[in-house]
């Protein structure tokens, strides 16, 4: 019960412990009220331990605060890749469905959801493939990108519009 009682504690406290003010969160005990405190059981830990158990929120809270910072950053990333921004860079990532070649003005949709339009004339022939894996290089002028599917020499230029 005990276990349970901080692993909730630790849960709910997550959300509201920023990770560039780690070292300034209180302890636990000043975070909760004197009966939270003593419902949870936290009353009964020694000094010792109640340091320990504060020492290990505060890591948690950061290692938790890291890795949603990371995953905020990766979103934002895809949500923005394609369009013009400031910073663009080459990526991978795998077609929805069939692919039958490139031709000019067909929509390529994306498994991170993101739909791409063909702005070119380049066509492939012969090709038939199933959620292939596609390349995306950014061109020299902002919107415009090169598409390689399945690693095969012929690029498509295209264009984010979704």
């Amino acid at each position: 019960m005990l276990r349970l009682s901080l692993f909730l504690c630790a849960i709910f406290l997550l959300p509201f412990a920023p990770a560039a003010a780690q070292d300034a969160t209180p302890p636990i005990e000043r975070q909760m009220s004197a009966q939270e405190f003593k419902a949870a059981g936290l009353d009964k830990l020694t000094a010792a331990e109640l340091a320990s158990l504060n020492t290990w929120l505060k890591r948690a809270v950061a290692t938790e605060s890291g890795k949603a910072v990371a995953e905020v950053r990766r979103e934002q990333e895809a949500g923005t890749r394609g369009f013009k921004t400031e910073r663009s860079e080459a990526f991978e990532a795998r077609l929805v469905g069939h692919f039958d070649g490139f031709k000019k003005g067909l929509d390529y949709t994306l498994d991170n959801g993101q739909v791409w339009q063909q702005v070119d004339a380049t066509v492939m022939y012969g090709v038939k493939l199933d959620n292939p894996s596609v390349q995306l290089k950014p061109g020299a002028f902002g919107e415009i990108w090169y598409m390689r599917v399945d690693g095969r020499a012929v690029n498509a230029k295209v264009k984010r519009i979704k």
